[in-house]
C-alpha cells in the first residue's frame, strides 16, 4: 500500500467539445490520485482521452470548443492548501503552471519557439517564476542542461531549436518543465519517436530528477514496455473511459479487461517468433449498441497460438535463400558536403553511407536498424535514386541502377516504391485519398481507363482494411493509421516488386501498429514482394525480418538472421541497442519496483 502524501486528486473529471450540432464528451468520468515521488502510467490508443485529461489538468482546454464540465481536479500545493483547477481563474492557473505543475509536450519541435534560442526560452519561464535576474537565470539554465545530459551546455544554451536533434529537443523541454522544481510533472507521449537508447537516456533522467525532487509523475504513453519500466500505477483508457487502473504488476501479471490484455498482447515479443500479432478485434468487439463483447481469451493463449517453430523457420529460410537475388549493394557510398572553401571546392563531407554492401533475396523482409543519423533512411533513398551515390554500385534484378538516366530508370520505378515514415506529408491535402491512389496509375499508364483505374483502387482500399466510400475523402478526414493504409495502397497501386517502408509504423499506437504489420505481412504473402523494413525500434524489426542489417555512423554494424542478432549480437553498438528497448517482462518489473523501494520513492 502506497503511504505518502496526495499531490493531485482527479474525480470524476468530465471533457466535452462542441461539434455543429451536439457536444462530443472526450474525457468521461475520470478519476485517479497521484502521490508524491509516484509515477502513473496512462495509457491508451489515440483519442482514448490520454491528452485531454493532461491538458484538462494544465487548463489548456482550447474554450471553445472544449470545455471541462465536470468534476474536480484538486492540487494539493506545498504549502498544505487544496486547490480546485476548474474553479480558478487564467490568472491563478498562470502562477501555477510552469512553477508548481510542469508538462513535457509530445512534440518539442511545435513546443519550443523555432527564432528564440533554446537557452533564453528556458531562462524566460525561470524569470517569470522564481523572480530572479538574468544572470541567476542563465546559471540556473546550463545547471539544467547538465543535469538533463545535454552535450556542451553553454553551446546548446545559444541554438536555435532547428539546430538540435530530437532527442535534444525533448531534452531542453525536459529542462523547461523542471525548471521551478514542480511538484507535479505531466510527460505526454515524450519519447515515441526517439530511437530506444535516447529513449532510455531520457527515461533515466526523469526518474533521477524525480528523485532529486520526490515529484509525482504522470506519464502519458500508448508504449506498455516503457510503463513496465517506469510506473507505480497504471491508468488504462479507452473512448474516454477508464476501463482498468491498479498497481503496474498486478495490470501487466493479471490484466482483467479485455482491451488492456489486447494492448499487452499486441506488442512484438523479443522471446518468440509470431506468424502474426494478436490485435485488439482478438479479445473484443462490440455489439449493435456499441457495447464492449469480450472475447475469453488471455494473452498467454493469443500469442500461442500463433507462434512459428524453429524448424518451419528454418524450413522457409532454406526456400527463400536458394532463390534469386533482386537487390546486390556494393561498397555504396552516399556523401554530402560538410565545408567548403572560399572557391566553391568540398573540403570534408559527412559521410551518412560509408561503404555498405549487401544483397536482397526475392521474397525477403530484409530489416535495416540503427539510431537517428547513422544512415538508414539515406540509403533506402540512394537505392531508389532520390539521393544521389558518390560512389558503389546498385544491380536491382541484374541491371545496373545508378548507371541509368533518370528516363532510363523511369520504367523500374514502378517495380521500386517506398513507404514514407509520415503519410499526412505524403499526401496532397487538397487531393482525395482515391485520386492519390490513381496518380501513380496515370502516370505509368496502368489500366485501360479511369474507369478500370477506379475499380483497382476500390480492390486496393478493401485490401488494405478501408472501404469504398473512402475514395471521396482528404487526408485530414482520417486517422494516422488510416493515413498510413492509403499510402499503401499508394505504393501497391503501380504492381511494384520491391518496397522500402522507411519509419513507416513509428508514429502509430502500438494497437494501430500491430493491425498494419500484419497487413504487410498479409500483402507480401498475396503478391510476393520483397520489402527493406527502416526502423529505429528493433522489436518491430525482428518481427518483420528474415534478415537484419544493424547500421551505426553510415557503416554496417553487423549482418545476419534477425533471431541470432538479437540472441547473439556481436558488436557492442548492437548489444546497446538490445538493451534499451523496454522489454516489459515480469521481471523487469520486480527489477524496477526493487530500486524503487531502495531509493526509499514508493513505501510498499
Amino acid at each position: 500500500m502506497l503511504n505518502k502524501e496526495v499531490l493531485l486528486e482527479v474525480k470524476n473529471l468530465v471533457t466535452d467539445f462542441k461539434t455543429e450540432d451536439e457536444y462530443v464528451r472526450a474525457v468521461n468520468d475520470v478519476s485517479f490520485t497521484l502521490h508524491k515521488g509516484e509515477t502513473i502510467g496512462i495509457v491508451g490508443e489515440s483519442g482514448s482521452g490520454k491528452s485531454v485529461t493532461a491538458l484538462s489538468i494544465m487548463q489548456l482546454i482550447p474554450n471553445p470548443p472544449g470545455r471541462v464540465s465536470g468534476g474536480q481536479i484538486l492540487f494539493h500545493t506545498k504549502d498544505h492548501r487544496t486547490i480546485d483547477l476548474t474553479k480558478i481563474s487564467a490568472k491563478e492557473m498562470r502562477s501555477l503552471r510552469g512553477n508548481d505543475i510542469g508538462m513535457i509536450f509530445q512534440e518539442p519541435m511545435t513546443s519550443l519557439n523555432p527564432v528564440i534560442k533554446c537557452g533564453e526560452q528556458v531562462m524566460e519561464a525561470i524569470m517569470l517564476h522564481q523572480k530572479v535576474n538574468k544572470r541567476a537565470a542563465r546559471l540556473r539554465t546550463l545547471e539544467l542542461f547538465s543535469q538533463v545530459q545535454l552535450p556542451t551546455p553553454e553551446l546548446i544554451l545559444d541554438r536555435y531549436p532547428h539546430q538540435l536533434s530530437g532527442g535534444q529537443k525533448q531534452r531542453v523541454m525536459i529542462a523547461m518543465a523542471m525548471s521551478c522544481n514542480p511538484a507535479i510533472l505531466i510527460a505526454d507521449e515524450p519519447t515515441t519517436a526517439l530511437d530506444v537508447t535516447v529513449q532510455k537516456t531520457i527515461l533515466d533522467v526523469m526518474l533521477d530528477l524525480q528523485r532529486q525532487n520526490n515529484m509525482g509523475i504522470m506519464f502519458i504513453t500508448h508504449d506498455l514496455g516503457v510503463i513496465a519500466e517506469l510506473a507505480d500505477k497504471v491508468v488504462v483508457m479507452y473512448k474516454g473511459k477508464i476501463v482498468e487502473q491498479g498497481l503496474v504488476m498486478d495490470i501487466f501479471s493479471n490484466p482483467k479487461h479485455p482491451y488492456t490484455k489486447s494492448l499487452l498482447a499486441c506488442r512484438p515479443p523479443l522471446d518468440k517468433r509470431l506468424k502474426r500479432l494478436p490485435v485488439v478485434s482478438d479479445f473484443m468487439k462490440r455489439d449493435e449498441n456499441g457495447e464492449i463483447i469480450e472475447i475469453p481469451k488471455s494473452v498467454t493463449e493469443a500469442i500461442g497460438s500463433v507462434i512459428i517453430t524453429e524448424n518451419e523457420r528454418k524450413e522457409a529460410h532454406k526456400a527463400l535463400y536458394s532463390g534469386d537475388k533482386i537487390l546486390e549493394i556494393q561498397n555504396l557510398k552516399t556523401w554530402f558536403p560538410a565545408t567548403k572553401s572560399f572557391f566553391g571546392r568540398t573540403l570534408t563531407y559527412t559521410k551518412a553511407v560509408d561503404d555498405v554492401s549487401f544483397d536482397v533475396y526475392e521474397g525477403e523482409t530484409l530489416g535495416l536498424v540503427g539510431e537517428s543519423g547513422c544512415g538508414k533512411t539515406t540509403l533506402g533513398r540512394t537505392i531508389l535514386k532520390l539521393a544521389d551515390a558518390h560512389e558503389g554500385k546498385i544491380y536491382f534484378k541484374k541491371q545496373e541502377v545508378l548507371r541509368l538516366t533518370e528516363d532510363e530508370f523511369r520504367p523500374l520505378r514502378r517495380n521500386m516504391q517506398i513507404i514514407f515514415q509520415d503519410p499526412y506529408s505524403s499526401l496532397n491535402p487538397r487531393i482525395t485519398i482515391g485520386n492519390a491512389i490513381m496518380e501513380p496509375m496515370k502516370f505509368h499508364n496502368i489500366g485501360s481507363s479511369n474507369n478500370d483505374r477506379k475499380e483497382k483502387v476500390y480492390d486496393l482500399l478493401k485490401k488494405v482494411g478501408l472501404e469504398e466510400k473512402h475514395f471521396q475523402r482528404y487526408p485530414h478526414e482520417f486517422s494516422g493509421g488510416q493515413r498510413q493504409r492509403v499510402c499503401i495502397a499508394r505504393a501497391l497501386a503501380v504492381n511494384p516488386q520491391f518496397l522500402i517502408c522507411d519509419e513507416s509504423v513509428s508514429a502509430l499506437d502500438v494497437s494501430v501498429q500491430a493491425q498494419v504489420l500484419n497487413l504487410l505481412n498479409d500483402l507480401k504473402k498475396e503478391f510476393k514482394f520483397t520489402y527493406i523494413f527502416i526502423s529505429h525500434d528493433l522489436s518491430v524489426v525482428k518481427f518483420m525480418s528474415d534478415r537484419m542489417v544493424v547500421m551505426n555512423k553510415g557503416k554496417v554494424e553487423e549482418i545476419g538472421n534477425a533471431d541470432d542478432i538479437y540472441h547473439n549480437p556481436q558488436s557492442d553498438y548492437t548489444k546497446n541497442l538490445i538493451n534499451s528497448i523496454p522489454k516489459g517482462r515480469l521481471e523487469d518489473i520486480t527489477s524496477s519496483i526493487e530500486k524503487k523501494k531502495s531509493a526509499s520513492l514508493v513505501n510498499y
